[in-house]
């Protein structure tokens, strides 16, 4: 996601985005406190050294974004981190750490236990020295989607359209930043079986993929898998887009197959959600189901708009339950979502198509 996308997402704040740094180490401290100091779209409320520290901190302090390392003395960031979310009300939690590399296991885990976004310390290789831009910008947008302490805001959207009545023979889900944890949500919710293959676009760079599917798996307790091309779209099979292509549908020999697509989307971004629920519209028609969970910018509002003309469905995280409330928010004002709601509620809307009348 580009800096200007992250500053629009950010627009609109009438206070300064207020910070807490959690890092033992005094020169990371010191560093990540120069970067926000140097903007005054923020303020830095608390600076910790450890989780332990940051979670007495949160007693008497209200935030909107933290900085958390993983590795440090006590219990560490990534055991506490559900704590720390608990405590501060609220607060998106970016975790900045050395253990944020390409393809870290703890890095998917820290997603699916409810960070925000993760980012590599400094000096560690990335950005081309973009690290301040990088990092203010995603500051920006998750401060202003709401911490602790914010006001309340009304979700306004477009009226809400009726879901078809066909029994649901594909669901493709879409998500980006705070997805991960959306989507450990929404599979906890649904039923061990759907019956129907399972989409899933995710942005996440590629050495992530083969552990985001491990993982995924495990929470949703069905095999989920990166996809490849030509592979055979089975039901509760979850097929995970990779970090550098498109996943999309096709009949090869009468059957649904996996193509992977690597040509420029209109979002801008790779792997796409737009491509995955265009495909599905020619393909399945009304019988498809999209689901666009948390996520900065619009990606999954052009392919929204062309399942809904196929006849397909389109459900949209809530504004409240959204990290960033930016793709959900896209298909819900065009008029193109059937409902907006968690994910747990999600996963009853989209189990009720399944034909499995305890559901309903």
């Amino acid at each position: 996601m580009s800096a200007a996308l992250a500053r629009k997402e950010g627009a609109g704040t009438s206070r300064p985005i207020r910070l807490m740094i959690v890092d033992d180490s005094t020169v990371a401290r010191a560093v990540l406190s120069r970067m926000v100091e140097t903007d005054g779209g923020f303020e830095l409320s608390a600076v910790a050294g450890t989780a332990e520290d940051a979670l007495d901190a949160l007693e008497h302090v209200e935030v909107d974004v933290i900085l958390l390392d993983l590795e440090m003395p006590g219990a560490g960031g990534l055991k506490l981190l559900p704590r720390i979310m608990a405590a501060a009300r609220g607060a998106r939690v970016i975790v900045v750490s050395s253990l944020a590399e390409d393809g870290a296991q703890v890095t998917v885990a820290a997603l699916g236990l409810g960070a925000a976004d993760t980012l590599p310390k400094p000096g560690i290789g990335r950005f081309n020295g973009r690290f301040s831009e990088v990092l203010l910008g995603k500051l920006r947008a998750l401060g202003a989607a709401g911490g602790s302490g914010s006001p309340s805001r009304v979700q306004a959207f477009a009226p809400l359209r009726a879901m078809a009545a066909e029994p649901m023979r594909c669901l493709a889900v879409g998500s980006s930043t705070g997805g991960i944890h959306a989507l450990g949500q929404m599979f906890a919710a649904l039923p061990p079986t759907l019956g129907v293959p399972i989409l899933i676009t995710q942005h996440l760079p590629a050495p992530f993929m083969e552990v985001f599917a491990r993982q995924l798996g495990a929470a949703a307790r069905r095999n989920a898998v990166v996809a490849q091309d030509g592979t055979p779209l089975r039901p509760d099979l979850i097929l995970i887009a990779p970090g550098d292509a498109h996943l999309t549908v096709e009949s090869r020999n009468g059957r649904a197959t996996v193509r992977l697509e690597r040509s420029r989307s209109a979002s801008g971004c790779l792997p796409s959600v737009d491509p995955m629920l265009q495909s599905v519209a020619e393909f399945y028609g009304a019988t498809g189901i999209g689901v666009i969970l948390s996520g900065m910018g619009r990606d999954g509002a052009a392919g929204a708009a062309r399942l809904v003309g196929a006849g397909g469905s389109i459900l949209a995280q809530d504004e409240a339950t959204s990290a960033v409330w930016g793709m959900p928010k896209a298909v819900a004002e065009a008029g193109l979502a059937c409902a907006v709601l968690p994910p747990d509620k999600i996963a009853r809307r989209v189990a009720s198509r399944a034909g499995d009348t305890q559901w309903r």
